[in-house]
């Protein structure tokens, strides 16, 4: 007899991004906990288009709801006496709302990767378009029904509670820090980049405050430092022209592993200065033992490790006065100190430990 149903988006065995990496990670651990007694639903995003999927988006059918599959969850639901439904994600508020009119006994835990109004209002606010803009509304009216008719509302961090009281009238019920499956190889087969030379690592995809931040970083904190800059990420390979500096700032893009360059990094430099969430770049650099010059949205749900993990800047001066003393400082390519933070808060295991007593 199935006990737990999850609702999710689609899961991949190479996950790249925070919100895929944490998507599976959330995944593997309910698998881990319930076993068979765990259905899960993996939805793909919707390939449709034009004025119906607009009247559908604003009814809540969006990343991959349908009426159909609505149809089939109901009858899976009901044959299998799912008493818990786990929804990986507030985008499927809309599932959220019509399960618990239905079935009002189940209980229904919503994760909130971020605050997803808050993510796509500073997305309108960089590229100001009408699709932008239906975008935050679709958004903003499903998080209202995750919000609303969710047993459980489990945050990323305090911030993120706080904001959706402000905007729906509820905090989350439970915190659930960003942990993330751990990726340091064994030094057998940590395969070693050609760089021969300190240097500052930026990793990040191109959404639009991670492309915000390095391009200030880089007009404002790089002419004044004599570390170089090597810029990590996908899609970053199409900006080549327009952020790099000969001997000061050197984009990578796409990479098949982040590991040898964590590996090689002399520290971590995230310059973010909107979002919503926790930033993964941060778990991740302590994964590798790395230590962070960030802004404090960067540092948003790590308040409690700031001290051992690296510094927290808000001016270009400030930026440039800790990446100096990082560069003289910073002796050992791997702090044991920062891997055991990431293995006692971050990591699967604590993760796990988390999820477990929310779940029960």
């Amino acid at each position: 007899m199935n006990d737990i149903l999850l609702l999710t988006n689609k899961i991949y065995k190479l996950p790249t991004g925070g919100r895929e990496l944490l998507r599976k990670l959330n995944h593997d651990i309910l698998k881990e906990i319930y076993g068979d007694q765990c259905t899960v639903f993996e939805l793909s995003k919707n390939s449709t288009s034009g004025m119906k999927s607009i009247f559908y988006a604003f009814k809540g059918y969006i990343d991959g709801l349908t009426s159909e599959f609505m149809f089939e969850a109901m009858q899976v639901i009901e044959e299998n006496n799912i008493n818990k439904i786990f929804v990986d994600g507030s985008n499927f508020g809309g599932f959220v709302k019509i399960v618990k009119k239905r079935f009002p006994k189940i209980k229904i835990y919503t994760f909130f990767h971020n605050v997803e109004a808050k993510f796509f209002l500073g997305l309108l606010k960089q590229t100001k378009t009408l699709h932008a803009l239906s975008v935050l509304m679709v958004n903003y009216l499903a998080e209202r029904k995750a919000v609303w008719y969710s047993d459980n509302i489990i945050c990323i961090n305090e911030r993120d509670s706080h904001l959706l009281q402000q905007l729906y009238g509820k905090l989350a019920t439970n915190l659930y820090p960003m942990s993330l499956e751990d990726k340091l190889p064994s030094s057998n087969v940590f395969s070693a980049n050609q760089v021969k030379e300190k240097f500052a690592l930026f990793v990040g995809s191109t959404f639009y405050a991670n492309q915000a931040g390095i391009f200030w970083f880089v007009e404002h904190v790089v002419p004044y430092i004599s570390i170089k800059t090597y810029i990590v990420g996908r899609g970053f390979e199409k900006f080549k022209n327009e952020l790099e500096l000969s001997g000061k700032v050197v984009v990578i893009g796409e990479v098949e592993s982040l590991a040898p360059w964590y590996r090689d990094a002399c520290f971590v430099i995230a310059p973010i200065f909107d979002g919503s969430g926790m930033k993964t770049k941060v778990a991740e650099a302590l994964m590798y033992g790395k230590k962070i010059i960030g802004t404090p949205e960067a540092f948003s749900g790590y308040e409690d490790i700031v001290e051992q993990a690296g510094c927290v800047c808000i001016s270009s001066d400030e930026f440039v006065k800790a990446i100096e003393l990082s560069d003289k400082k910073v002796k050992s390519p791997f702090d044991t100190e920062l891997r055991k933070i990431y293995e006692e808060n971050y990591s699967y295991k604590a993760a796990k430990s988390r999820l477990e007593s929310i779940m029960s």
